[in-house]
């Protein structure tokens, strides 16, 4: 079995994202989960790990469209996609993911310990 090396929660969220590396802009991309630290993104196998690029995730409501915009890295590979490790996020985009992440867990009362690790310096801007 292998252990899980990840500390904070992931949830399934269906919305689409738009990643653009220095040469190539994938638009529309479906996600697996998602965290207030990543993001694991289907169907793009080309990359490389350690490559960085900006993300654009989608947000859609009745009445308006929101899009978070974030810096990532590329933290895992399999043959169905890449992990992306956010590493750079402002404040408001950081706390819509929080939200998101609440809302979309099975068990949110759980959550409060990812939000209170101390957050590594130059993480978040």
């Amino acid at each position: 079995m292998i252990k899980e090396k990840r500390r904070t929660t992931r949830v399934k969220f269906h919305t689409s994202i738009d990643l653009k590396f220095d040469d190539t802009f994938y638009e529309h991309c479906k996600i697996l989960d998602l965290s207030v630290k990543g993001v694991f993104v289907l169907g793009i196998t080309d990359r490389s790990q350690g490559q960085e690029c900006e993300v654009t995730l989608q947000l859609s409501g009745a009445s308006s469209e929101l899009k978070l915009k974030m810096k990532a890295r590329i933290v895992r590979m399999t043959e169905n996609g890449i992990g992306l490790y956010f590493h750079e996020v402002d404040l408001d985009s950081f706390s819509h993911l929080k939200y998101i992440v609440y809302y979309n867990s099975e068990n949110p009362d759980l959550l409060d310990e990812n939000y209170t690790e101390p957050v590594p310096e130059g993480e978040f801007t």
